[in-house]
């Protein structure tokens, strides 16, 4: 505590209050997975045990070998990976992971008129996919020198700047567009969220999915992809000042839509040594926002804080293709950034009129992700030695 004194002899006071400790971070984090998750386990290599350890490796962002090596007193690799490979339902996994994540949301969340995201999360795959794998392997543009590769599509709320994961769909190989967004916008109900505005992934511009949503009469935005060479959206992309105009894409003879398309033109002033135009291509259905301003609200899509990226922050690493493996270790990357949030929300706030008060710059993601290291190496310490195989000396008896 502290004192200042005036000369009228009236002082004021500061006080400290503990909000939280790592301990109690890895306590919330436990809890959580032990609610939705089961884990059939024996002996040394118990059920608290995996989780610490699958808690520790993702918030390193490091594998379960490397983490099981660094850590005293745990199970070996194989040991842990034996039991993880009980995990061998896909859609089961994918259900707890989505009950999972719905229980940790602030309050105010599970109910209201929401602006909702939804975004198709790319993980490159190397290789000939197994019959077991090639269900749950996605074909796109080439990236990161593939073609394939594991998806997940994600639907978000957008409130107060931070970005929350409802729940996650991966993505199967026979699964279309619009039926991973009917599987996602079902998950909604359960909350009684209503949709103010949606936010599409640039993923999700096609004819099918246009005219779906413009059926439902659903307000969204997303992003037109520059396809053809003088003719489709490229054909927009001129002049010095941005517009509004429509356009009709077709996919066949007698499958097409025709659209809003706002064309915004941003100039880059040197930034990153580049100049000129730069222009953004939005497809738009009963949007009220200004034209100059759409491309600022698409971009706020990812939070303040919360950005999409960050969910890489937190995830396990491996060289594994076991389909259900993935989808567990991605699952605990987008269930830790929610818990990270929920912190901030209950313990790192104050109430005041008008809305809590967050102090976020006291416990960003990484503050939360080096507590829970912390509390892990505590319990099982970390090595602090080496030692490499001697001679083997046979003894003749």
């Amino acid at each position: 505590m502290t004192f200042s004194f005036t000369k009228n002899a009236t002082y004021s006071a500061t006080t400290e209050q503990l909000a939280l400790t790592d301990s109690e971070t890895l306590d919330e984090v436990l809890e959580c997975l032990s609610e939705n998750f089961s884990i059939e386990s024996q002996g040394a290599c118990n059920q608290q045990t995996l989780f610490e350890i699958l808690v520790k490796a993702a918030s390193s962002g490091d594998s379960i070998e490397n983490t099981a090596k660094i850590l005293k007193k745990t199970p070996t690799a194989n040991d842990i990976r034996y039991h993880l490979d009980k995990i061998n339902n896909f859609e089961e996994l994918e259900v707890k992971i989505n009950q999972a994540l719905k229980s940790k949301l602030p309050i105010g969340i599970k109910k209201g008129c929401l602006k909702i995201a939804i975004d198709l999360n790319l993980i490159p795959y190397y290789g000939n996919p197994t019959n077991e794998e090639l269900p749950y392997i996605y074909r796109s543009q080439a990236k990161s020198g593939t073609c394939s590769f594991y998806a997940y599509a994600t639907l978000y709320v957008l409130t107060k700047g931070k970005r929350i994961t409802l729940a996650i769909r991966g993505v199967r190989w026979l699964d279309t567009s619009v039926a991973i967004i009917t599987y996602l916008l079902a998950e909604l109900s359960f909350l009684n969220i209503k949709i103010k505005k949606l936010y599409l992934d640039r993923g999700f511009f096609n004819v099918s999915v246009i005219r779906w949503l413009k059926a439902l009469d659903i307000v969204f935005t997303m992003p037109a992809i520059r396809r053809g060479k003088q003719k489709g959206i490229k054909q927009f992309l001129k002049g010095k000042k941005s517009y509004k105009t429509t356009y009709t894409m077709t996919k066949d003879k007698d499958n097409s839509v025709t659209f809003d398309l706002w064309i915004v033109c941003k100039y880059k002033k040197g930034k990153r040594g580049k100049h000129g135009v730069e222009y953004f291509a939005y497809v738009v259905n009963k949007v009220k926002t200004n034209l100059d301003y759409i491309h600022q609200d698409y971009r706020k899509r990812f939070g303040i804080e919360s950005s999409y990226r960050m969910k890489n922050v937190c995830r396990i690493r491996t060289n594994n293709k076991n389909p259900v493996l993935r989808l567990l270790f991605v699952g605990i990357s987008f269930l830790l950034i929610n818990i990270w949030v929920n912190l901030l929300w209950f313990k790192i706030s104050k109430k005041r009129r008008g809305g809590r008060l967050i102090y976020r710059k006291l416990f960003g993601l990484k503050q939360m992700l080096a507590f829970l290291c912390q509390a892990v190496e505590r319990k099982y310490k970390v090595a602090e030695s080496i030692y490499i195989p001697g001679r083997l000396i046979f003894v003749n008896l």
